[in-house]
């Protein structure tokens, strides 16, 4: 890719209305379809995951299945896609912060008490802990191959905290070299290969990949990138969160790729507002299988 490739303005990844939100985890970029505003339906918030090119686009056909029944919003978390990309630290926190001020909007916007919210990968730790924070906003959560459920030893650390690796982090940050390996993490071929998988075949979204590919060339990509790599972004608590949970839970697992070990779900045994599903497909089955995936789903929303 050239020099003169990765300087192009980054186009939108959703076709919807776009706004920039003021926050206290920063600028967000922040997606509405306007084919459904208002009413009756319970708006949804659709949160992406976090990986090194991580972006909205991510949620691109859920987006559009429901921007023609419901009120639909997503948005691009800190550090990821036209949101704001400072040199920080990035923590579950300040993810959480965002999700919480987008719900906060729409319930302003929409004229609702509460909304749902649907989480990919690693945005279902912000998406559950949202939800608690919420004061009641947050009506039902869905979950597609959430991360905190692989370990067969719980996650049970103070509240807050995470899994940071400070040696880690302190390399990654130093002068240029963090950017650099960055950089290399995340040449077109390379996130071909995470995509693969991801989607746990040889076949992916080609536009997905396209969009990875551009949106992580933009100025201060590298800096959310950094804190995953050194685990700042994974909760310490997560198993403790997920128990707190009290509203409707829909759970989708992949059966293939790198997202099917659920050995930590024992723990949730019992537990009459958690519903797990084994969906055939990778990490994002509804790229597969749109109306597959939405059958199962939508009479969890209902």
């Amino acid at each position: 890719m050239s020099e003169k490739a990765r300087l192009e303005p980054l186009p939108w990844p959703l076709e919807s209305v776009h706004i920039y939100l003021d926050s206290p985890a920063g600028r967000l970029a922040v997606y509405a379809a306007n084919d459904v505003i208002g009413g009756s339906r319970v708006p949804l918030l659709l949160v992406h995951s976090v990986n090194a090119a991580a972006s909205a686009i991510e949620m691109a056909p859920l987006f559009e299945h429901y921007r023609v029944s419901r009120p639909v919003w997503a948005l691009d978390l800190p550090g990821y896609g036209h949101s704001d990309r400072a040199d920080r630290l990035y923590t579950p926190r300040l993810m959480t912060d965002a999700v919480l001020a987008v719900v906060q909007h729409m319930v302003e916007r929409a004229g609702c008490s509460r909304v749902d919210v649907l989480g990919l990968s690693l945005g279902s730790e912000f998406v559950v802990r949202a939800q608690l924070e919420s004061k009641g906003c947050i009506r039902r959560v869905a979950l597609v191959s959430p991360t905190g459920f692989n370990a067969r030893k719980p996650r049970r650390g103070p509240p807050g905290s995470t899994l940071m690796v400070p040696w880690l982090y302190r390399f990654f940050t130093k002068p240029f070299w963090g950017e650099r390996l960055f950089r290399q993490l995340t040449r077109p071929g390379v996130i071909r290969y995470f995509l693969r998988r991801t989607f746990g075949r040889k076949e992916i979204d080609e536009s997905l990949w396209r969009y990875a590919a551009a949106t992580a060339r933009q100025p201060g990509a590298h800096h959310a990138p950094i804190c995953f790599l050194s685990a700042v972004l994974f909760s310490g608590d997560i198993q403790n969160v997920y128990e707190a949970l009290k509203c409707p839970v829909w759970v989708s697992m992949a059966t293939r790729g790198d997202f099917t070990r659920y050995q930590g779900r024992h723990t949730l045994d019992g537990r009459t507002n958690w519903q797990f599903h084994e969906i055939e497909g990778g990490a994002m089955p509804y790229f597969e299988d749109l109306k597959g995936f939405t059958d199962r789903l939508d009479p969890f929303w209902r």
